[in-house]
């Protein structure tokens, strides 16, 4: 979809370019860079902590998406839209049909490929966006659910095996257990 971009594509070309594409893509300042397929313990771990969410959330003000829905963080002179793997947005004014601003909750399932950025250049550019209140990094190959949350500075809080997951953000608390169902880890 994207081979021949420009050097700088414009947010609404490439809004308009992901309705059609086959594959997804994060943008970054006018670039977009395709986003690698998932196993099978990432699209689990991802399906359980949405379910939780999802069925914990219902009938309130927040929304809760699973992979395809973007959270646009924008400045003066930075743009970026990712995909996070769960997103929960509580702003009743932060609808657009293909992204939210106002993200409360970001979940990430750690990858191979991914969590270098997920821990450095994704995490630092979220911690801008005023309504994150948690970012929550999940492991794929081990038992392990680390927790930032803005009112302690971002602070990691380890959440392991036997363990819960205090969610403050959507008062949530989640076994480690229902988050690994059906995983079978290394």
């Amino acid at each position: 979809m994207y081979q021949h971009a420009p050097d700088y594509l414009y947010p609404q070309d490439y809004l308009d370019g992901e309705q059609h594409s086959e594959i997804r893509h994060e943008y970054l300042n006018g670039k977009v860079y395709a986003m690698v397929g998932a196993t099978d313990r990432h699209g689990l771990i991802a399906g359980s902590v949405f379910s939780a969410l999802r069925s914990h959330l219902s009938g309130g003000p927040c929304q809760v998406f699973i992979a395809d829905m973007k959270v646009r963080v924008q400045t003066a002179d930075d743009d970026r839209f990712y995909y996070p793997d769960v997103l929960v947005s509580c702003d009743p004014n932060d609808r657009e049909p293909l992204y939210r601003r106002s993200p409360r909750l970001i979940v990430a399932v750690l990858s191979e490929s991914t969590e270098r950025l997920d821990r450095g250049e994704r995490f630092d550019v979220l911690q801008r966006v005023e309504s994150l209140m948690e970012y929550v990094l999940v492991a794929q190959d081990d038992l392990r659910v680390e927790v930032f949350r803005r009112e302690t500075g971002w602070r990691s809080e380890v959440c392991g095996e036997g363990d819960r997951v205090a969610l403050r953000s959507v008062d949530l608390s989640l076994p480690v257990a229902t988050i690994y169902e059906d995983v079978e880890t290394p």
